[in-house]
């Protein structure tokens, strides 16, 4: 507060000097929320408005439609896209992008790898951004698989009807029961 460095005696019967220092200072506050929000904008993980410099500068389409996260899982997968491909490469890139931690299993002799997805059940939310940095950075002559949980009916069966139709079916699918 501005009125801290000036005795009170300045302004405590004066209206115009209190409305005055509320006001300076209300711009001083928006000052430094406006220089915090463009220091956010050099962080990939903290920028908003910004990331359409980002995506420009690795040569994104940006879809400015898409959610802050998925828009920022690309850029960070394009950025840590640059080195040799491998297994932890290719985790690295996964772990870029929403629900992305993965195995990664090689089939050197029938040229292609699977990627399994590990920590939530389903289909990821941003899977074809995914699959297209990895068809960009894999080598051109190997094939990939992709492989996904769902709940099983075996699962299903230790459920009570009651807990069954709580959900959707597309929910049920990627339930973890317990």
């Amino acid at each position: 507060m501005l009125k801290v460095y000036v005795p009170s005696f300045l302004y405590e019967n004066e209206d115009i000097l209190d409305t005055i220092y509320d006001n300076q200072q209300y711009e001083i506050d928006k000052l430094e929320t406006d220089n915090q929000d463009i220091i956010n904008q050099c962080f990939i993980n903290k920028a908003t408005w910004g990331l359409s410099l980002w995506e420009e500068e690795f040569k994104i389409t940006s879809n400015v439609n898409d959610s802050y996260e998925i828009r920022r899982s690309r850029i960070l997968a394009k950025k840590k896209g640059q080195g040799t491909f491998n297994v932890s490469f290719l985790k690295k890139i996964a772990e870029s992008f929403q629900n992305g931690t993965v195995e990664v299993t090689e089939h050197n002799i029938e040229y292609y790898f699977t990627v399994k997805f590990t920590d939530k059940k389903g289909i990821p939310p941003n899977l074809q951004d995914l699959k297209d940095v990895i068809e960009e950075l894999k080598p051109a002559h190997l094939g990939v698989v992709y492989e996904f949980s769902f709940t099983t009916w075996g699962e299903v069966k230790k459920l009570t009807w009651g807990q069954v139709k709580t959900g959707t079916w597309e929910e049920l699918k990627t339930r973890e029961v317990v």
